[in-house]
């Protein structure tokens, strides 16, 4: 009896612990989405970014800012205290260092709905072809392999 007491209240006790440390993870989380940081490399596809605070977590999307067209930078790595490594979605052509970047928060997302149902989206999140040609090909295609 005294045993299944004491596992019961040891459950509880852990389940309120990973309470705790899930409220504690999402306002992490949420105070990281507004984290600033600037570019201080880029090679390639790969860009590295400084945060004055706390880091993104691995797999967050980053956006640059003052930039023509929208690039996304994803985290794949943490270097020390205060850089991160990201993959860049698209080109990094005229990305400089000390380039301003925002964290979103969370990792990359892509809207769906009616609009994207049945659309091929690439890795810079643009749709590709009008879906009537998108049909036309897989079509074709399957007419061909018959």
């Amino acid at each position: 009896m005294f045993s299944s007491m004491k596992t019961l209240m040891s459950a509880a006790i852990r389940a309120d612990q990973l309470m705790a440390r899930s409220y504690a993870a999402k306002a992490a989380t949420k105070a990281a989405a507004s984290a600033q940081g600037k570019v201080v490399a880029v090679i390639g596809a790969v860009v590295d970014v400084q945060f004055d605070e706390q880091l993104p977590p691995i797999l967050n999307a980053l956006e640059v800012q003052d930039r023509p067209a929208r690039l996304v930078l994803e985290v794949a790595q943490h270097l020390g205290e205060n850089t991160v490594r990201t993959i860049a979605m698209d080109g990094t052509e005229g990305l400089v260092r000390g380039q301003r970047v925002n964290d979103t928060g969370s990792p990359i997302r892509i809207p769906v709905g009616a609009e994207t149902l049945g659309r091929i989206i690439n890795v810079a999140f643009y749709m590709v072809g009008p879906i009537e040609e998108v049909v036309e090909k897989a079509e074709r295609l399957a007419k061909e392999a018959a």
